[in-house]
């Protein structure tokens, strides 16, 4: 296992991942800005409330691991940060966007990972999904895992290797959803999917008027 990330530098390496993907314009991210990120409601499982102490105190142990490091733009004294997965890992755009998911949603199934993934890199189908991911597995160091099959359940789920809680939790004898100490309200269903989806169609929408904007 390359690294043994805790929830909170989990969270703001997917963040970092995830922002340079999806809105490049507005990446680095300030302080503000990926405190924002982590707390966002949409695309995060669980959902979380950080301070910027919490933020940073994460980000600067990202920074002493080599997964990130912080830049100054042009004139600017805001200091902003930025992931280095890149320069570690040799990942093409599919992988960069699965290892996001899964930064972001823990362990999850080949399906839910190629919905999840269709803004930052569309997959073909389930197969191609599961294709890269059992790439990313080989090698010395490994970067996903597939997990034992659930009780009841028969589609195995994936979780990315940089993150050793995680793991722990999902290997503990009884760790079954239904033994499994998890806020109800935390439980995803088809409502909030569907709410997810909103989120996102606005979020579109609100990015394509800033693009429009540029060329009135």
């Amino acid at each position: 296992m390359p690294y043994e990330l805790n929830a909170v530098e989990t969270r703001i390496l997917g963040c970092l991942v995830e922002k340079e993907r999806l809105t490049p314009e507005n990446y680095p991210l300030s302080l503000h800005s990926l405190t924002a990120a982590c707390n966002q409601s949409t695309n995060r499982d669980p959902v979380v409330s950080y301070d910027e102490k919490t933020v940073e105190a994460g980000v600067n142990s990202l920074r002493d691991k080599k997964l990130a490091t912080v830049v100054f733009g042009a004139g600017s004294r805001v200091q902003k940060y930025r992931h280095r997965v890149l320069e570690h890992y040799t990942l093409n755009s599919g992988e960069t966007s699965l290892l996001c998911v899964l930064l972001l949603r823990g362990p999850q199934t080949a399906g839910e990972l190629r919905l999840r993934t269709e803004r930052m890199s569309p997959f073909e189908d389930i197969p191609a999904v599961e294709a890269t991911l059992e790439e990313m597995g080989k090698g010395d160091f490994p970067l996903v895992r597939l997990l034992p099959a659930r009780p009841g359940q028969k589609e195995r789920r994936y979780s990315q290797l940089f993150s050793a809680e995680s793991l722990r939790k999902e290997d503990e004898p009884g760790s079954s959803d239904s033994m499994r100490d998890v806020p109800p309200l935390r439980t995803l269903t088809f409502e909030d999917e569907l709410a997810n989806l909103k989120s996102e169609l606005k979020q579109l929408r609100e990015e394509f008027v800033a693009f429009r904007k540029q060329f009135d």
